[in-house]
């Protein structure tokens, strides 16, 4: 299997621009939300958790309550690489 590439800095300034709500927060995409209650956050989170599981790339995920943070880094490349776009894109298409 090969190892993803990690994108520069400008490749990632570059994408952020097309993902609102995004940010690059300590390496990592980071993104929060704020749902309508609980149940509706966990809901959210477990299509993320079937999207997740079809692109075998994994987020971090953090739940309050209703408030939810989502963060992406691809660990083998030591960075961000295009799945973490790839599947950050996706999560905003289930938001």
């Amino acid at each position: 299997m090969t190892r993803p590439n990690r994108l520069t800095d400008e490749e990632i300034r570059t994408a952020l621009e097309t993902m609102p709500g995004w940010e690059l927060h300590d390496g990592k995409l980071r993104k929060n939300w704020v749902r309508t209650n609980f149940n509706d956050a966990f809901g959210f989170l477990t299509r993320i958790a079937l999207l997740a599981e079809r692109m075998n790339h994994h987020p971090e995920i953090h739940n309050v309550f209703k408030r939810v943070r989502i963060e992406l880094t691809t660990h083998d490349c030591d960075g961000i690489s295009a799945l973490d776009l790839a599947l950050a894109r996706a999560i905003d298409s289930v938001a």
